[in-house]
């Protein structure tokens, strides 16, 4: 780790031939052994487990968590484009083995280091006394980025501006922990930290159950309960805040959400009145008095903050002086991360804490001040260089830390005078030399360096850490790759303990009493979302029938210029969709649409349903590549209609039955009565070629019921009768419209003081109109009117709901 403290490695015990059948290179990795050169705690029962799977089984076992990944589609998001693409999410097979002994020391300094953090944060946006002093440099605070002067007075109404926190740390050779980094900011992992468990498992479950393993649901049990009653102390609710879809830990904030049962919120779904805040729900505003902060604090609030932000909520700033609002982490402790407040670290241990770091830095120069300068400048190429006020780790190169040696000669001279200019935007730290653990890599173990990120939460009970946590591991010996950006991986961490560890859950001890929590209130964005899901799911489902039917006949007749095909190619004209590709693009857009509104709101989907969403994305786009027109399109068509049916019935069926299924519901039914009558109207038409009424049968799903009922004579009025009339066919539009009126008037506002909402009335209007009609009275024209009325139905209900 550092200079003044490696020691020379001892060479491992005679024992199990691991390094012969693993082929361990270049050498036993640093984590497996303690500087002696005795096996650490745990390793010696795990790599004797791998040899008696042998390399055959363990590969299946790291395919069998690598998919467990892909079925629940964990990801993370790389910046390599304008919004970046969804990777999967990069496991390290092998779990990070750490010793309880270890482990205690790690939770006491990091206790003591979380109390440190909070003590310094309350002093800059309070008393001001550390820079008062002498203690800590002006510049540090008033230069920095992450200092928030609106900030400056506003005490936290929980009493407290941390409550979770993340440390990066790092092993050197001498087996002593330090501190790498602060994460005070917006700490990512944690969710991705609970995944990495569970795949893990997985794939070395009897290993796991062979060992005493500390839990992990505990620590976010304790978190869970601490947020909850400061918010039934506050009277509101408690939400996760995340920037959104787009961020690169998206997934986390989703998974969080649905563990802990948290909402899940944007900004856009908050709103400030009198300075508290609420969330925009289906049943109207709603009071949130805790927020765990997923984005970076300066664009939490476009009034006060930063002015362009389109993801923050203005007035968030005064919420927080009114005391309305307690933000997980408060608004400006991100300035902790700054990364030359190293160098000050142990000197303000002494003055706040009385005491020492129990786990220390590694050692830092601010070029901020002359003798730390000139020390830099004197010993440039033995230290890494990197700016001051970044939070990025010190051998992450991604903002421009390097090693002084590694630069040409022009380099050197270029960062020199810039320091000797402006030292104050530079530090100087000595080369990380991080320990190694080992790696399952092409069938083998190799040793990677690797670094460990630690969570803390403020408990009811004080700083709990978690028993685990995240550790990244280098895809190469350079430690420079560890970052998840660059190619790093991420391992699961398991803390052993001597004894036997509690099998805890987030369920209810024994002996509590059951409380059933009311469902929570819907965000609106969320509704929104989730109607246009059902929309795209069912304007996806009437394309593919419509395309399979055309290119079954195209199959059969081999002639595109036939009447019905082209009166058909024209239908599919009007849903933007070209019958002459084997896969239209029409088609791929409304796939992509529902992905995208799905992904709006993957805290309320099962990973069951994103799945089977996401499949049927692949498998169009896969489609899309190989097949032609006619017989191929036809079966396409047929296994994408099946993989529809298989989202709607995992989605449907599975939904809990409150107001979010209700959106989904009405979605869905609106769409299909719109398609419905339009498809019908076009079908029954005057002009409509022979084979038209087959043809909208076949669309309609309702070939087997129309042979039951009518003659096999019967004409165009039987089909409109049974696809637009009939009350007990599924398929119907009058179905549609009971099921519509249905859920509307069970919305909030649906029917209040026994008074129908407009969007009720209009419901049940357009539907008390379709039970009297006549199927001969139902013109192309008349449908296409019902359509119209339709279209108003949704905005009315889009007015009601989401604006």
């Amino acid at each position: 780790m550092s200079s003044r403290n490696q020691q020379t490695r001892g060479k491992p015990p005679a024992g199990p031939s691991i390094i012969a059948d693993y082929r361990l290179l270049p050498g036993v990795p640093d984590e497996m052994i303690d500087p002696s050169g005795a096996i650490r705690p745990g390793w010696d029962k795990l790599m004797a487990a791998f040899d008696a799977l042998g390399p055959t089984e363990l590969a299946a076992r790291v395919e069998r968590a690598d998919q467990y990944l892909r079925d629940a589609g964990v990801f993370y998001r790389k910046y390599d484009g304008a919004e970046g693409k969804e990777r999967a999410w990069p496991l390290a097979h092998i779990p990070l083995l750490i010793d309880e002994a270890d482990w205690v020391q790690i939770s006491s300094g990091l206790t003591q280091r979380a109390e440190l953090l909070e003590a310094i944060v309350a002093d800059i946006y309070g008393n001001n006394t550390l820079v008062q002093e002498g203690l800590l440099p002006p510049e540090l605070i008033a230069q920095n980025g992450e200092f928030l002067r609106p900030l400056v007075g506003t005490k936290p109404v929980s009493g407290h501006y941390l409550h979770f926190c993340a440390f990066e740390l790092g092993r050197g050779p001498d087996g002593s922990w330090w501190v790498l980094g602060d994460r005070t900011q917006a700490p990512s992992g944690a969710g991705f930290a609970l995944e990495n468990r569970v795949a893990t498992t997985r794939a070395l479950s009897e290993i796991y159950a062979s060992l005493n393993i500390n839990r992990l649901a505990g620590f976010f049990r304790g978190f869970r309960d601490a947020l909850f009653n400061q918010a039934q102390r506050d009277g509101g609710r408690v939400g996760i805040l995340t920037p959104g879809q787009l961020n690169e830990t998206y997934f986390e904030h989703a998974y969080i959400a649905r563990y802990l049962g948290l909402m899940l919120l944007e900004g856009e779904d908050l709103v400030v009145e009198d300075g508290q805040v609420m969330v925009r729900t289906v049943a109207g505003l709603k009071p949130v008095s805790v927020l765990w902060r997923r984005l970076d604090a300066s664009f939490a609030d476009p009034l006060e903050l930063r002015y362009d932000s389109h993801i923050g909520t203005p007035g968030m700033v005064e919420a927080l002086r009114a005391g309305s609002i307690s933000m997980i982490n408060a608004l400006g402790t991100g300035i902790m991360e700054t990364r030359a407040l190293a160098a000050f670290m142990p000197r303000l241990c002494k003055h706040l804490l009385g005491t020492g770091l129990e786990l220390p830095e590694i050692a830092t120069w601010w070029c901020g001040q002359g003798a730390e300068r000139e020390f830099v400048l004197d010993n440039f190429d033995s230290l890494m260089i990197g700016p001051a006020f970044s939070t990025q780790l010190p051998f992450d190169d991604l903002r421009g830390t390097a090693l002084g040696a590694s630069m040409t000669a022009e380099q050197k001279a270029d960062l020199k005078a810039r320091i000797a200019k402006d030292g104050g935007a530079y530090v100087g730290q000595e080369p990380v030399r991080l320990s190694t653990a080992p790696v399952y890599v092409d069938g083998k173990l190799e040793p990677r360096p690797i670094t460990l990120r630690v969570y803390a939460a403020r408990t009811e009970a004080g700083w709990t850490i978690m028993p685990g946590g995240f550790a990244r591991v280098g895809s190469t010996t350079d430690t420079s790759a560890l970052a998840m950006q660059r190619g790093g991986q991420a391992a699961d961490v398991w803390v052993l303990s001597s004894k036997p560890v509690e099998q805890v859950s987030l369920l209810p001890r024994e002996g509590e009493k059951l409380v059933r929590n009311a469902p929570g209130n819907l965000p609106s964005r969320a509704a929104d979302n989730l109607i246009w899901l059902g929309r795209y799911a069912e304007r996806c489902e009437a394309t593919v029938r419509i395309l399979r039917a055309y290119n079954a006949r195209l199959a059969e007749l081999s002639k595109p210029d036939l009447p019905i095909l082209t009166h058909c190619a024209a239908l599919l004209e009007t849903l933007d969709v070209d019958a002459t590709e084997a896969m239209p693009q029409g088609l791929l857009s409304s796939i992509d649409s529902a992905v995208h509104s799905a992904g709006q709101i993957r805290d309320r989907f099962s990973p069951d349903g994103w799945l089977a969403l996401t499949d049927l994305q692949k498998t169009a786009q896969r489609f899309a590549a190989r097949i032609d027109t006619g017989d191929d399109a036809t079966r396409a068509m047929t296994v994408l209609l099946r993989k529809l049916a298989g989202f709607s019935g995992l989605v449907h069926e599975n939904m809990y039955r409150f107001a979010g299924w209700r959106f989904l519901e009405l979605g869905r039914r609106l769409e299909r009565a719109m398609q419905l009558a339009r498809i019908t109207g076009w079908l029954t038409a005057p002009e409509a070629p022979d084979g038209s009424v087959e043809m909208l049968l076949e669309i309609g799903d309702s070939v087997m019921s129309h042979r039951r009922r009518y003659s096999v004579t019967a004409g165009a009025l039987s089909a409109v009768d049974l696809l637009v009339l009939d009350p007990l066919n599924p398929r119907s539009v009058l179905f549609q419209l009971a099921d519509l009126r249905e859920q509307i008037e069970a919305l909030p506002g649906g029917i209040d003081d026994e008074q129908l909402s407009p969007a009720a009335k209009l419901a049940l209007e357009v539907h008390t109109d379709l039970v009297i009609a006549e199927a001969s009275n139902l013109t192309p024209e008349r449908l296409d009117r019902l359509a119209d009325d339709l279209g108003m139905l949704s905005s009315l209900i889009a007015a009601a709901y989401f604006t």
